[in-house]
């Protein structure tokens, strides 16, 4: 913590106030901060006692501050018409401090100081510092005021009213020449301000002359050599009392000195040391001065020093401590750094990055740098100088480059990498969790993103009223919920500076059924396909479910599943009262509960008013209801059999395909597809949904019979694939064995 003041009329000459170790000290310089020291307290007080004080356990200390009132003349003045008279308030001891306060004064800048008021006073300097007026910084009324002629040494007093003023401030007369000041203040603390104009030209009755003036040294303790040259001032001596005028001009002549070890101070990157010598500091490397270096030219080389600023010294040490010129050496490339221009990891696709290469020490117009931006794109330039700028490139996919820049010369080479991330904006998520779940069985939760690639991304997991989240790095996460009841599921994702987030509610559940739903074709015309729509209409679903079946509402949950055609799943809870938490009654219950609602869709009584004109009807997707979802593990192996099976079957009917012109009288359908398909009516593209069990066979027998007897072609394949969602349901895949070795005929044929 520094306050600083520079001394007005002497090049290089300042005043500071540090603080160290708790205490405010004031030191001076008098080579622009190349060395400083304590102030020597004056030897005497004002009444004629002397003081002792004996550096550096004691010394003066300056009050430097610029005063609060603007209208006073502050706590420390100077002026350039006065060189060498510095007037400030201040304290002895071994810190400065607010109490005790005295106005001292020097006349040879700053080498010795002289207590003049013991108390604070305004002090303005008149005729060029001819003269010097102070007046008492008191909250009291006064009536005095004190004028001096010799650089403060004896001071006279003057009334300036009659009547005792409660002073506020003091302004002089534009122009440091004035003999002219004016006190401002009130009478009372109820009165208006009163003005009062002094005019000291009264006092003085001639003009100086020439023998009115005298020669004076700047000097630092003896030292005449200040900031490199001898200078000598002209001021008034102070037994003159005349006025100097408009006409005085501050005359000095200077000399330059030689130079000594006082006119340097160390270098960039250098610190002084206690024996007073310039080392490099810890951070720096004097070798990497010449890095922008080219060989066959020069540069500096610094010796650790440099003369201080507007120093004019001359010869002397001066080739000692200068910098020399230097050739520039041949080295091999060394300190390589690769960056970004925004110095950030980052970036966004198909922008413009621009990467920026710096080289510490080589010959940089020798070495030739090669840039691979880690997409299968590589630059080589000749040398760096023709890289200032920096190298833009745009990426074009989402992904964790690594940039490799490369330096080489004839002596060597050096490599520097960097990893940029580039990402693309994250639009939206959606969190896919099943509306019902089996209690301590185990569920996928996943998040989709849009856009899927967006570069690295963090997903945070809020899974029921666990306090902690699950972090991970994967859009899936598997999860086990223990309780029945409502969990809320919470996902975030972060990608660069986005978080999204999605929220879905799911049921838990010892027992359920469920069944899809399906709707007449005039729905799809009305789906947006967004959440807000899907919500409502699953409320309007399950409203006339309840209403047609009579159910209870809390054993009835309808979802509406995303995407076209528009399709729907109820799910049955069990009546815990009823069933008394056990399977078989569950079980049971559950049954009826199906067949009731079944029934009503068969019957088509389950109907809603999408909007006035919109009449909507809802029915089952397939006949027989989801069986009771079974935890256990017993139809695994039933399952894989069945699918090995499928499996095989498609294999050998390829194989058949593949060489059926070799097998003799094996009928390929597809050489009469054409005339064939030319024969066929169009196909309508709205297929009935068979009513009833006996409506379903029949079709599949007609399907049967017309695939056995017909080539297969694109009508018969699409009249085929319009019955499969009749066998599909949520949680089993129900296929004949007949109609999978159909599927697959049909698969290869076409």
């Amino acid at each position: 913590h520094i306050d600083y003041s520079q001394v007005a009329g002497i090049k290089g000459m300042f005043l500071a106030n540090k603080r160290t170790d708790n205490q405010v000290k004031t030191y001076i310089t008098y080579n622009r901060g190349r060395d400083w020291k304590l102030l020597q307290a004056p030897s005497k007080d004002l009444r004629g006692n002397s003081i002792h004080c004996v550096l550096p356990y004691c010394s003066l200390h300056l009050h430097l501050h610029v005063s609060a009132n603007p209208y006073t003349s502050g706590n420390i003045a100077s002026r350039d018409s006065a060189p060498g008279i510095i007037v400030a308030s201040g304290s002895i001891g071994a810190e400065l401090t607010t109490s005790n306060v005295s106005v001292f004064i020097t006349s040879d800048a700053g080498n010795t100081w002289r207590q003049i008021f013991d108390e604070e006073y305004a002090v303005l300097y008149l005729d060029q510092g001819g003269a010097l007026v102070a007046i008492r910084h008191t909250p009291l009324p006064i009536r005095h005021l004190w004028l001096s002629f010799d650089e403060g040494r004896q001071w006279n007093k003057y009334s300036f009213t009659n009547t005792p003023l409660f002073v506020d401030g003091v302004l002089g007369e534009p122009g440091e020449e004035t003999l002219i000041m004016t006190i401002f203040g009130h009478v009372s603390h109820r009165s208006e301000w009163q003005l009062v104009k002094i005019d000291f030209r009264s006092i003085f009755n001639r003009r100086c002359i020439e023998a009115d003036y005298q020669t004076w040294h700047l000097h630092n303790q003896g030292e005449p050599c200040l900031m490199g040259v001898k200078r000598i001032y002209r001021k008034l001596k102070p037994t003159s009392r005349c006025v100097m005028g408009k006409t005085y001009s501050v005359t000095m002549t200077s000399a330059p000195c030689d130079c000594t070890e006082a006119d340097f101070e160390c270098d960039y990157g250098f610190e002084r040391r206690t024996d007073g010598k310039c080392t490099p500091a810890f951070w720096f490397h004097p070798s990497s001065m010449s890095r922008s270096c080219t060989t066959g030219m020069t540069f500096l080389n610094s010796t650790g020093y440099r003369k201080v600023v507007s120093n004019n010294c001359t010869a002397g040490v001066s080739a000692e401590y200068t910098a020399r010129r230097q050739q520039c050496p041949i080295q091999a490339p060394k300190g390589l750094h690769l960056v970004t221009s925004e110095g950030s990891l980052t970036a966004v696709l198909g922008t413009n990055v621009t990467f920026l290469v710096f080289l510490e020490e080589g010959d940089g117009a020798r070495t030739s740098i090669t840039l691979d931006f880690g997409d299968g794109h590589a630059l080589t330039y000749s040398n760096v100088s023709s890289i200032e700028e920096g190298i833009k490139h745009i990426y074009k996919a989402v992904g964790i480059y690594r940039v490799t820049a490369t330096g080489e010369n004839s002596l060597g080479s050096e490599t520097a990498m960097l990893y940029l991330h580039v990402t693309c904006q994250l639009e939206y998520i959606h969190l896919s969790a099943p509306f019902v779940a089996v209690r301590n069985k185990e569920v996928n939760l996943t998040a989709v993103l849009w856009p899927s690639q967006v570069g690295t991304v963090t997903y945070i997991w809020w899974i029921g009223n666990n306090t902690e989240p699950v972090i991970t790095l994967e859009g899936s996460v598997a999860y086990t919920f223990s309780r029945e009841g409502i969990n809320t599921v919470t996902v975030q994702v972060s990608a660069g500076n986005t978080i999204l987030q999605d929220r879905k509610t799911i049921a838990v559940h010892e027992y359920f059924r469920s069944h899809l739903l399906a709707f007449s074709s005039n729905l799809d015309e009305h789906n947006p396909d967004i959440a807000e729509w899907r919500l409502d209409v699953s409320r309007v679903i399950k409203n006339s479910l309840i209403q047609a079946t009579g159910v209870r509402e809390d054993q009835l949950l309808v979802t509406v599943l995303p995407g076209l055609p528009t399709a729907a799943e109820f799910f049955l809870l069990p009546d815990k009262q009823i069933t008394e938490g056990k399977p078989e009654k569950s079980s049971a219950h559950l049954d009826q509960l199906s067949e009731l609602l079944l029934s009503a869709l068969n019957q088509n009584l389950v109907q809603f008013t999408l909007r006035p004109g919109v009449q909507v009807t809802v029915y089952a997707a397939h006949l027989s209801a989801a069986p009771l979802v079974d935890t256990s593990e017993n139809h695994s192996g039933s399952a894989m059999l069945m699918l090995l099976s499928v499996v095989v079957v498609g294999l050998a009917v390829f194989v058949i395909y593949k060489f059926k012109r070799k097998i003799p009288g094996l009928n390929v359908y597809a050489q009469m597809q054409n005339e064939k398909e030319q024969e066929m009516s169009p196909a309508n593209p709205t297929v009935a949904t068979p009513s009833s069990q006996q409506d379903l066979v029949h079709s599949l027998e007609i399907l049967d019979t017309e695939f056995n007897s017909r080539p297969i072609g694109k009508h018969q394949f699409q009249y085929f694939f319009s019955f499969m969602p009749l066998f599909i349901s949520h949680h089993r895949v129900h296929v004949l064995f007949h109609d999978t070795v159909l599927c697959v005929l049909l698969c290869v044929s076409q």
